[in-house]
């Protein structure tokens, strides 16, 4: 059985999976990450079956949506519907949700908006650019997903609008 265990610190299991899981372009620098965490902007669920992590989200409870930041499941546990599990526990427990994927491009990021689509979740139309999370470096266009909202402009840009300001400080 999957479920949640809240931290408040970023454990040595994390921040292997987080390094492993996302690019550099696409992680906060982990101090920056561990100051959120301790402020209470940010939560850190750690995914856990019985007692063994499996995996984590970071996510931001907004106005009304909780955005998922980051969310892995360890590499050994994918396929076996844990991260099926994960989403829909989220769903359940905070209702509408939002998350950034990568374009298209490559086979991994068709299969993760694959998997994304079939737990319900659409893609808003609109361009998204994802700020940098360093100084210096450019943002990256990706595509915003939602499930339990509507795909329209209005709220797309209501969505995009409060990311920007209160995940990445714009």
């Amino acid at each position: 059985m999957v479920s949640f265990r809240p931290s408040k610190r970023i454990s040595p299991e994390v921040i292997e999976l987080y390094e492993a899981a996302f690019p550099e372009a696409e992680r906060r620098p982990l101090p920056a990450q561990q100051r959120l965490l301790e402020e209470g902007a940010l939560q850190l669920l750690e995914v856990v079956e019985g007692v063994h992590f499996v995996g984590f989200v970071f996510c931001w409870a907004l106005t009304d949506f909780t955005f998922i930041e980051h969310f892995a499941i360890d590499p050994v546990k994918r396929g076996q519907g844990t991260g099926t599990r994960v989403i829909t526990l989220l769903f359940e427990r905070y209702g509408r949700l939002v998350l950034e994927t990568e374009l298209p491009h490559t086979t991994d990021a068709r299969r993760r908006i694959r998997f994304y689509e079939a737990l319900g979740f659409g893609a808003f139309p609109a361009l998204y650019l994802q700020p940098p999370y360093r100084a210096g470096w450019e943002p990256l266009q990706l595509v915003l997903m939602q499930k339990g909202m509507s795909l329209e402009e209005h709220t797309f840009t209501k969505v995009s609008n409060e990311i920007y300001r209160e995940v990445y400080g714009l």
